[in-house]
């Protein structure tokens, strides 16, 4: 979905990744490089409120950047044992449960990019592709696409839209492995 008009302002991204960093150490260097292109320009972070991992690094590369106010965290209260280690990352908010979390995260995000992660993060981008595709919002949604990660996930969309599961015109996931190319295509969305 092109956006006709003047570039779409992203004021703060809501970024899904993993609490773990992975196998590959370019996973750990992608999210400070998600980071620092925020920090560059001028987009705040809306995370899963963790400080491990991803989360962990591209949250304290925004923080860096962009201070406190920077970084919006939310995170339920049951997941902190396993999520955070040592002090919370910018403003964080410890919620009641998951449901809580993923509206908070949203009424706050301008729009959403996935970087690697397990199924909390696959769940999550699924539901606001979901939200997105019943009308509930019109923000773009983005993969961060390192070392073709979500190429599995691509090729079952393109698989449903053949079958005739997913209709063509909600094929609309913006991809690429770079954060410029990637916030660029969400402020053209």
């Amino acid at each position: 979905m092109a956006n006709p008009g003047p570039p779409r302002e992203l004021k703060k991204l809501c970024v899904f990744c993993g609490a773990s960093s992975g196998t590959d150490p370019e996973y750990m260097a992608a999210a400070k490089a998600l980071g620092e292109y925020l920090v560059k320009e001028q987009i705040g972070l809306v995370y899963g409120g963790g400080t491990v991992g991803l989360m962990g690094e591209i949250a304290r590369t925004v923080q860096a950047g962009l201070g406190d106010e920077g970084v919006l965290g939310v995170i339920p209260e049951a997941l902190t044992p396993r999520e955070v280690s040592g002090s919370l990352i910018g403003k964080t908010h410890i919620v009641e449960d998951m449901h809580t979390r993923k509206a908070l995260m949203a009424q706050h995000a301008d729009g959403f990019i996935a970087m690697p992660g397990g199924f909390g993060t696959l769940e999550e981008l699924m539901e606001v592709v979901t939200w997105q595709q019943l009308g509930f919002h019109a923000k773009p949604i983005a993969l961060l696409n390192i070392r073709g990660f979500y190429d599995p996930l691509l090729a079952f969309v393109k698989h449903a839209v053949e079958q005739g599961f997913i209709r063509p015109m909600h094929n609309n996931l913006i991809v690429s492995s770079e954060p410029e190319e990637l916030v660029a295509a969400m402020r053209a969305f």
